[in-house]
């Protein structure tokens, strides 16, 4: 908790990677961290190795106090991290060490402080209500209180670059007042989210030879730049730049860390992270997902699960014969996979690259393979889909070499001979569904009822019923998700409905597909596919 200074990484105190998630990130419409979620995330962090960990505004937000309040007493031992606080200037009229938000900032026992001031004279004016004199005195007395009492301190200079070009005196003055007064850096804030990157470069760079100070840069994603003004910012001179995780914040959101971080470590090749840090990023993007309860965007740069996903068969030549002739960097640098994705548009080469993904050797059996190709096609033609389906993929691909060799097929461990489901809906008003199935198992006829709160629940009830007493791995499968589509190339009740199905075990997941016009022979594929994939692993 007493460390102001990076550690770990080669750059040290020469750059700063800083954190702001569980501050500007918490502002994301439907975010709400408990305190036990901000120290998830603060340690998810320092993990990764960032530079800082801005963790709230203690004596503004009671779980912010908090949350500083047990990272003193030990709850947050911090590797790599510095832990910073932030807040505000003293108010106009009160000695620094009077204030009781300044006070909250020393009590919060965080060895860095950030505070925020506003660098434009229409807000200093309008919105503090005081002279520009003023605003640079508030600005002046608060760091120097805090910089006489051991703590290290930073400038965020709110609304810099719209004050700046209204009023480039005023802005400047702001900064100054803070640098001549002991902060170590003068953050440039783009609080409106309206910049560009060349507009922005230019003024960092201006503002970098007219005060000589050390630049930061926090920028909003308004115009979808907040990534490309940080990096703009980094080659315009700037060595400390604040992020969120996944962009969490207000409005359209904040700059991205893993992107910003990928972009750095990437383009820039600077180590901006501890060794490994960068192969961590993946990980570290989802896990903080996880927590915020915000699904993953799977489309994200460098850590989205689709970020090196390959979809054309063109494609898919030309990275079966180089990987990188289609990929921008090793995903493996920022700890992310290569897909390749099975759809119509897939060639012998995508089927074949993604065969040696699943375990499936296609490229030795060129039968199969071709044959695979064109299964595909006519079935994705005729509503299905193997994008999110992996397991069914590679059952297909297994029955393709199966039949090419004229072995068994690949399917289920048992023979349906009939199904029902009825729907009943009592005087109660309680609506149960009942299903039955006959199959043929190890060598017996089985039958078998159960009741759902659905169909598909009930047709998978009754078909555990029956396979249970035959199969000692099924207790180990559970059905984790459904989801169902209808397809919009037919109308009205005849439409043609997709189903995937989510299954797991101790060990891993799988999803399996289904298609047809009735929803629960759609749904029956599908588990009869999952219970397929499952047989083979056993």
């Amino acid at each position: 908790m007493t460390r102001t200074e990076p550690a770990g990484t080669p750059l040290g105190d020469d750059f700063h990677l800083y954190d702001t998630t569980l501050r500007d990130g918490a502002q994301r419409e439907g975010i709400s961290y408990s305190v036990a979620d901000k120290i998830a995330v603060a340690r998810h962090l320092d993990e990764l190795g960032v530079g800082f960990i801005e963790g709230g505004w203690p004596g503004a937000m009671p779980k912010d106090t908090e949350f500083f309040a047990r990272a003193a007493a030990g709850e947050l031992p911090l590797k790599h991290a510095a832990l910073v606080a932030f807040g505000s200037t003293r108010r106009s009229g009160v000695a620094a060490g009077d204030d009781p938000q300044v006070r909250a900032l020393l009590d919060s026992q965080a060895p860095v402080v950030t505070l925020v001031a506003k660098s434009d004279i229409r807000h200093i004016e309008r919105a503090l209500r005081v002279d520009v004199d003023e605003a640079c005195a508030m600005v002046a007395d608060t760091v120097k209180f805090l910089v006489g009492e051991g703590r290290r301190v930073f400038l965020d200079a709110e609304h810099f670059f719209d004050g700046y070009a209204y009023d480039p005196d005023t802005a400047l003055r702001v900064l100054e007042a803070a640098g001549s007064a002991g902060a170590d850096v003068v953050v440039l804030c783009d609080t409106n989210g309206g910049q560009l990157p060349l507009g922005l470069a230019d003024t960092v760079r201006e503002v970098r030879e007219r005060t000589g100070l050390r630049i930061g840069i926090h920028c909003q994603d308004d115009t979808s730049c907040a990534v490309a003004n940080s990096i703009a910012a980094v080659q315009a001179g700037a060595t400390h730049v604040q992020c969120t995780a996944n962009g969490y914040g207000e409005r359209a959101g904040n700059a991205d860390l893993f992107a910003v971080t990928g972009n750095l470590v990437a383009k820039l090749g600077m180590e901006v992270l501890p060794s490994g840090g960068a192969a961590e990023l993946t990980r570290v993007s989802h896990a903080l997902a996880e927590i915020a309860n915000i699904a993953p965007d799977t489309h994200q740069a460098y850590v989205g699960s689709s970020a090196f996903a390959h979809k054309a068969g063109l494609h898919a030549s030309a990275i079966k014969v180089d990987p990188l002739l289609y990929n921008h960097i090793d995903p493996a640098l920022v700890g992310n996979d290569m897909r390749v994705l099975v759809t119509e548009m897939a060639g012998k080469a995508s089927l074949e690259l993604k065969g040696h993904e699943l375990g499936v050797d296609l490229a030795g059996n060129p039968r199969a393979l071709s044959n695979t190709v064109h299964k595909v096609k006519d079935l994705e033609a005729g509503g299905w889909s193997f994008e999110a389906a992996d397991a069914s993929l590679e059952l297909l691909m297994r029955r393709e070499i199966a039949g090419s060799d004229g072995q068994e097929p690949v399917g289920p461990p048992f023979a349906l001979e009939s199904y029902r489901v009825v729907l009943d809906h009592r005087t109660d008003g309680e609506i149960v569904s009942e299903a039955t199935v006959k199959v043929h198992v190890a060598g017996e006829r089985v039958i078998a009822t159960a009741e759902g709160n659905g169909p598909v629940n009930a047709l998978d009830a009754a078909l555990r019923k029956a396979l249970s007493p035959h199969l000692a791995w099924l207790d180990e499968m559970s059905l984790s998700d459904y989801k169902v589509r209808i397809l919009v190339n037919r109308q009205g009740t005849g439409a043609v409905t997709r189903v995937l199905v989510e299954s797991s075990d101790r060990e891993r997941e799988w999803t399996t597909v289904g298609v047809h016009e009735n929803i629960v022979e759609a749904s029956w594929l599908a588990l009869c596919d999952a219970l397929a994939h499952k047989a083979m692993r056993v």
